[in-house]
């Protein structure tokens, strides 16, 4: 919990007042993705840090494994290079407690339940507050599994977002939107993470309805590669996440100097793309 005129917040509190400030501005939130350790902790802090002056709402902070099954190559290679430089979880925490010292951005950790489990649930939800997470996303962690996690969550007032695919059915969807809290994340492709040319068919309808259906924000991650496509997607939707095209920023830059600056500007792109009015 952080300290805010003298109250204490928990994690889902700051990610209302996040989203409540986009509204105010007349912007939808933009949450970037990178990895933690991806090249180093150093230049993940001054990436994050670069990423909220840029004017990012939030930002989901990847929990590195060996097995990243929903992603695509940018981030599976990004999930490589900090495994390889030693990344694990007391660093992606430490990550987390140094960026809380200087930012209010709030952080989810994007993890996959494995991890979870094998720390313990209880434990590793306390971890999280403790580091001051704002929440988690679990991608693999099916709904009808996750009650343990969910109660923990909410005993710590931390958000435990829920993902929606294309392929979700309607009822199952309702659900999983009742269940969500932080925002919903809608998957725009079925598939694995990765930049597209264009938006896939139905997309803006499906957020349509889901936003009936929903009492948190709802953003949509996966495939948005570009300004434009953020742009599209704002009109409808209450932001957007994007991962693979802020990696690869991160990839394509020079050096790790370099980095913070080349996902900021990008970022920067993302959120003009985003004033509604």
């Amino acid at each position: 919990m952080i300290l805010k005129d003298g109250k204490k917040q928990t994690g889902i509190e700051r990610l209302e007042d996040a989203f409540a400030q986009c509204k105010s501005e007349g912007r939808r939130a933009v949450s970037p993705f990178i990895t933690a350790g991806d090249p180093d902790s150093e230049t993940t802090v001054a990436t994050l840090k670069s990423i909220f002056a840029a004017g990012a709402t939030c930002c989901e902070l990847g929990v590195p494994y060996s097995d990243p099954i929903a992603d695509g190559a940018v981030i599976q290679s990004s999930y490589t290079r900090a495994l390889n430089a030693g990344m694990n979880l007391k660093k992606m925490f430490g990550i987390v407690s140094k960026l809380r010292e200087t930012c209010e951005m709030p952080l989810l950790a994007m993890v996959s339940y494995s991890l979870i489990f094998r720390s313990g649930i209880e434990a590793f939800v306390k971890r999280g507050e403790a580091s001051g997470l704002a929440g988690f996303v679990v991608p693999d962690l099916p709904l009808e599994e996750s009650d343990d996690l969910d109660a923990h969550c909410r005993q710590s007032g931390l958000a435990l977002v829920r993902l929606v695919s294309p392929t979700t059915p309607p009822e199952r969807a309702r659900e999983i939107a009742r269940r969500s809290t932080g925002f919903l994340y809608c998957v725009s492709v079925a598939g694995v993470t990765g930049e597209r040319t264009a938006l896939p068919d139905g997309l803006i309808d499906r957020i349509k309805w889901l936003r009936q259906e929903s009492d948190v924000p709802i953003l949509v991650g996966f495939g948005i590669s570009s300004a434009d496509q953020a742009r599209e997607v704002a009109a409808v939707a209450d932001g957007v996440i994007v991962g693979s095209a802020v990696v690869r920023c991160l990839e394509q830059a020079k050096d790790a100097e370099s980095m913070p600056n080349a996902a900021g500007s990008f970022v920067q792109e993302l959120v003009k793309a985003c004033q509604v009015c």
